[in-house]
């Protein structure tokens, strides 16, 4: 009897190995079946880019050939590098500013009604600021060094994450927290325990989505003044008629932002396994 069982257990265990090792090969063979369509495209893309230039002999001031491009961003590479660092730092500070402002404001709509319906329509004023406007004044008040592009970066990318963090933290089952209240929770252990828990997949979309459009603060800092970065560079060589590089350089700025986009990602999936858990049983990944 006891070995009946043994063998019956040790069925289920090999069962229920070759279930998940099953699920696994499914779910890689789904991802590499998306990221090779992907691919594809890109490369068609590609190819039609370079068709059109040789078709048309289209003269490289006009529209370079990807070939060129990739050709300057070998020739180049160490001053790109350089660049692109400076610019990184840039999209990382400003983002990590974005972040912390972002997510104190939208505690403080959430903890507070009063104080929400006062910090609201001065963070939609915020973000219906012409940025374009503001970067020249923040240069003449910080100066001109890092701190100017830091502060751009983060003014377009903090709306993001109040506003999906705000939206995350009401969304919290109201029948929960009750049940909470009635366990002896006080404000602080809700706070802690259910509604920021509940809010994390929210807080992440709007993290996504500050990290790329850090970029776009990092470029316009750049242009309003600076003397380093591949905003800079971009000016520097379109000013020069080095048209491959200005392409080279926009090619590295959609990298930063498609790189920021899946840091944040993986960053989601570490800290809120839950949800991508549930997205694939919805058949949502």
């Amino acid at each position: 009897m006891a070995l009946g069982i043994g063998r019956r257990s040790e069925t289920g265990e090999l069962t229920d190995a070759a279930s998940v090792a099953a699920s696994l090969a499914r779910r890689l063979a789904r991802g590499s079946m998306r990221w090779g369509v992907s691919l594809l495209m890109l490369a068609g893309l590609v190819l039609l880019w370079q068709g059109v230039v040789v078709f048309y002999d289209i003269p490289h001031w006009k529209l370079p050939a990807p070939w060129e491009v990739a050709k300057e961003l070998w020739h180049s590479k160490g001053l790109l590098a350089s660049h692109t660092w400076i610019t990184v730092q840039e999209m990382l500070l400003g983002l990590l500013a974005a972040l912390a402002v972002g997510l104190v404001l939208a505690t403080i709509i959430n903890l507070s009604r009063t104080l929400g319906r006062v910090v609201y329509p001065v963070i939609i004023a915020a973000e219906t600021f012409p940025i374009i406007i503001m970067a020249p004044l923040l240069l003449i008040w910080v100066g001109y060094g890092i701190e100017h592009k830091i502060i751009v970066v983060a003014l377009i990318a903090f709306f993001p994450v109040v506003i999906n963090t705000a939206d995350g933290l009401r969304s919290t089952d109201p029948d929960l927290l009750n049940l909470m209240r009635t366990m002896g929770a006080n404000r602080w252990q809700l706070f802690t325990k259910v509604q920021i828990p509940n809010a994390l997949p929210f807080m992440f979309s709007g993290f996504k989505l500050a990290a790329t459009v850090s970029v776009i603060g990092a470029v316009i800092g750049e242009w309003v003044g600076s003397s380093e970065g591949l905003g800079y560079l971009a000016m520097l060589s379109k000013g020069k008629f080095l048209f491959e590089r200005v392409y080279a350089v926009t090619f590295l700025f959609s990298l930063l932002g498609m790189g920021m986009f899946v840091l944040v990602g993986l960053l989601e999936r570490a800290l809120v396994p839950w949800h991508h858990s549930e997205k694939r049983d919805k058949g949502l990944e």
